[in-house]
């Protein structure tokens, strides 16, 4: 007679008890490194909330670098922008933004600068910036994000070219000191084509979501 195949593998839910033990000493851990912790949702499965919690220790305690020297040593070349001629910039800069996207690491707010303003930040500033490096398919991802810094000139090229209407309005009614831009289109077509990750829903106080994959499209010439 075949196996019921709807029987419990664990009929005495030993591996849901060593589970809630695995997790209450890695919920110590994260506590000791002055996390703060928060309670999880229904959704929010014991195994999620495991790898979740084990996503931090490997945060806390990873070690430091940049994104231009692990993408060196993965023989990923970069050479400084004045090194790079205009015809072949493009194919560089999408090469770039794919072996990042492989790291995990993805750009946002990218379409009011062109190929050659984008690789220079990235070659000059973002690429350098000192951050715990996590391994490949970690479950963590590292946002790019060229408008997100809080500056007087990021919050005017998002009132430029980003913000809907509504929100504009909104902002010069809650900070009417600001001068607000007249709208722009933006000059270039790069994001929609830009590397996603795809997520997997996790319900962590609202505000987490691990990492499922990867999905690439194709890169589109500039417009």
């Amino acid at each position: 007679m075949p196996e019921d195949q709807d029987r419990p593998r664990d009929p005495l839910g030993l591996d849901d008890v060593d589970r809630r033990i695995r997790i209450n000493e890695i919920e110590e851990q994260v506590s000791a490194l002055g996390g703060t912790l928060h309670e999880t949702g229904e959704e929010c499965s014991p195994e999620i909330k495991e790898q979740f919690l084990k996503n931090i220790i490997d945060w806390e305690n990873g070690p430091l670098g940049t994104e231009m020297e692990e993408l060196a040593k993965e023989g990923v070349k970069l050479p400084p922008p004045q090194e790079v001629s205009d015809a072949g910039l493009h194919d560089k800069l999408w090469a770039l933004i794919h072996a990042l996207a492989a790291r995990n690491t993805f750009l946002h707010h990218t379409d009011h600068m062109s190929d050659r303003q984008l690789y220079e930040h990235l070659w000059n500033d973002s690429l350098r910036e000192v951050n715990p490096i996590m391994p490949r398919n970690s479950g963590w991802n590292y946002h790019i994000d060229f408008i997100s810094s809080g500056s007087e000139e990021d919050i005017q090229i998002g009132l430029r070219y980003y913000d809907s209407e509504e929100d504009r309005q909104r902002w010069a009614r809650d900070f009417p000191n600001t001068v607000i831009p007249p709208h722009e289109d933006l000059p270039y077509d790069r994001d929609r084509l830009l590397p996603q990750a795809k997520y997997e829903a996790l319900e962590m106080d609202g505000d987490f979501d691990p990492e499922e994959g990867l999905d690439a499209e194709e890169p589109g010439d500039e417009s």
